[in-house]
């Protein structure tokens, strides 16, 4: 590489275009195969991203095994194997590639997929298990209804109808999947805001909390555990209104309609709370990551976008932040021992650092090992009958890792990502280990 390109590409910040999916010409299949063939080319003599996931070793493999042994003796029918495999966690981007904007090359493989996807979604509607899978409001309003969250939990856990459910949705029978709570952390949840305000100079001294799909139906306990943590600091607290689905479930499916749609619901309500000046936060990475980065990318000229996106913050980030503002109590109790933390995909693509294990390393008595590997779970890639298996492969060294340490707990800040993990040790090192999302072991380490 030229001295040129190092100083263009190397030395600068990565930058992030806007998506133009409004525009017609973004649904060009032609141009998209031309760009396609290009930034394949590309990744072809470059190959660094190799073991991120599974688009890469697809695409390497498509070219190996071609006449040319180039990218241009490719079918271009089988560029959708790579797109199929790419799950957007963004770690090409953040943490490998060296041709990203500003770089001349200008690459940006996750929203290069994204496009595609989007266009195969307009073309084709989607397929209804996907459908279905990323309409989690709708799937979490009808699993607490008593009769019903009965009947799903016991599907999910029951093996002849995983298998039945296999055949009829394409869902592995083998895959994790949660189970849904009857108590709803939204509905049972009492905001508390009789604490005085404190705020500090990084940090402001009340909080609302956006509490996501997961978090509201499948487990709400975490979510409770947040609470705790905040009424412990005196930290004010409410729960944003009007919540729905933060939308990554169906930017993952290409399905930017209804991410628009989604959106336009939330925005309105959070953008309020931002400007009467609270810190909003979540619980799930991605849902975090949606409202900053991946909103404002799809909607550049939106100011609510943009006041929403600059008032949000990770948990642990501000945690670590109201440390540093003297404001935080650290009167910790109880010992946590030995940590293992995976640090997931779509926490580390937002540039924040290692809060999270820059806390849970604060706590007395505790020991944190981190591995920054994906865990394979990867939003509804992990349950599918067709990439469950290559999800188990993708999560191997931490599952090897995690193992190898014999933690006390095993702790993830995408909840997701940490059932996977436990199932691949249980499955490949046959390990039960206690699996606890780092704000609980935080609560546990108040002892409240």
């Amino acid at each position: 590489m030229s001295v040129e390109n190092k100083r263009e590409g190397n030395l600068e910040a990565p930058t992030r275009h806007p998506i133009d999916w409004k525009n017609p010409e973004y649904y060009d299949e032609d141009k998209l195969n031309t760009e396609l063939e290009r930034v394949f080319d590309i990744c072809h003599g470059c190959r660094r991203c190799v073991s991120l996931c599974q688009s890469f070793p697809t695409l390497f493999d498509l070219v190996d095994e071609s006449e040319t042994m180039e990218v241009d003796g490719v079918d271009k029918a089988d560029y959708k194997k790579v797109v199929d495999e790419c799950y957007l966690c963004d770690m090409c981007y953040i943490a490998k590639c060296p041709y990203v904007p500003p770089h001349s090359f200008n690459v940006d493989f996750p929203h290069l997929m994204l496009q595609a996807k989007a266009i195969e979604h307009k073309k084709t509607g989607g397929q209804f298990r996907d459908n279905v899978l990323s309409s989690t409001d709708t799937l979490g309003k009808l699993a607490t209804i008593p009769v019903i969250n009965e009947t799903i939990n016991a599907v999910n856990t029951w093996q002849p109808t995983r298998s039945i459910a296999e055949k009829a949705l394409g869902v592995d029978k083998n895959a994790w999947l949660p189970s849904y709570d009857k108590q709803t952390f939204r509905k049972h949840a009492s905001p508390k805001t009789s604490f005085e305000i404190k705020d500090g100079k990084r940090t402001t001294g009340k909080i609302a909390i956006f509490a996501s799909c997961y978090i509201n139906y499948n487990e709400p306990g975490i979510g409770r555990d947040f609470v705790a943590v905040l009424e412990h600091n005196e930290i004010p607290w409410i729960i944003a209104e009007k919540e729905v689905c933060c939308g990554m479930p169906k930017l993952e499916q290409g399905d930017l309609e209804a991410v628009e749609s989604l959106m336009r619901i939330n925005i309105p309500n959070l953008v309020k709370l931002a400007d009467k000046g609270y810190t909003i936060t979540s619980l799930v990475p991605s849902c975090t990551l949606m409202f900053k980065q991946e909103l404002p990318l799809m909607f550049p000229e939106n100011d609510d976008v943009k006041r929403v996106a600059d008032a949000f913050w990770d948990p642990f980030n501000y945690l670590v932040s109201r440390n540093k503002d003297g404001l935080l109590n650290t009167d910790f109790k109880e010992e946590i021992g030995n940590i293992s933390y995976q640090a997931p995909c779509h926490g580390r693509v937002q540039n924040i650092g290692k809060k999270t294990e820059e806390f849970l390393k604060s706590l007395p008595g505790t020991e944190v090992k981190t591995t920054e590997r994906c865990s394979g779970h990867a939003g509804t890639y992990g349950i599918k009958k067709e990439f469950h298996p290559q999800s188990m492969k993708i999560g191997k060294p931490v599952f090897r890792q995690i193992s190898q340490a014999e933690p006390d707990y095993i702790s993830s800040d995408c909840p997701m990502s940490g059932h996977h993990i436990a199932q691949g040790l249980k499955e490949n090192h046959d390990q039960n280990i206690a699996l606890a999302h780092p704000i609980s072991l935080v609560r546990k380490a108040y002892g409240i």
